[in-house]
């Protein structure tokens, strides 16, 4: 099983990827067959190919990621909340968002959900 250090600082390594738009240092966190389902409902993203055309589509909006509190570790599993902040057509916008990583024995993430909706945005 991962130890809490290692998902702790893959929560920490997928904030600041993100917020260095740097694609590759995310994808890196994830397991080769790594799901990601965001935002909840949607199609999944299957291995890293896909998850990294996800996340270079995502990061070219300059999104920058906020925590939110403490990370929460389960188990196999990090849950924790954020707010995602970008600039749309001269608008600031927020999203408040929660992620849950499900690890596997070697630290990289097998799944990540990401939990928000309508109600959860604010400025759009």
């Amino acid at each position: 099983m991962a130890t809490p250090e290692q998902m702790t600082a893959a929560v920490h390594g997928y904030v600041d990827g993100f917020d260095k738009g740097d694609p590759e240092a995310v994808v890196a966190l994830f397991a080769e067959d790594a799901t990601v389902e965001d935002p909840v409902g949607t199609p999944l993203k299957v291995g890293h190919a896909a998850i990294r055309e996800f996340y270079t589509a995502s990061m070219a909006t300059g999104a920058k990621l906020r925590l939110d509190g403490p990370i929460r570790l389960a188990t196999e599993y990090a849950a924790f909340a954020f707010q995602v902040q970008l600039t749309m057509d001269g608008k600031d916008l927020t999203v408040d968002v929660i992620d849950t990583f499900k690890f596997n024995a070697d630290g990289k993430v097998t799944e990540m959900r990401a939990f928000f909706g309508p109600s959860n945005m604010t400025g759009f």
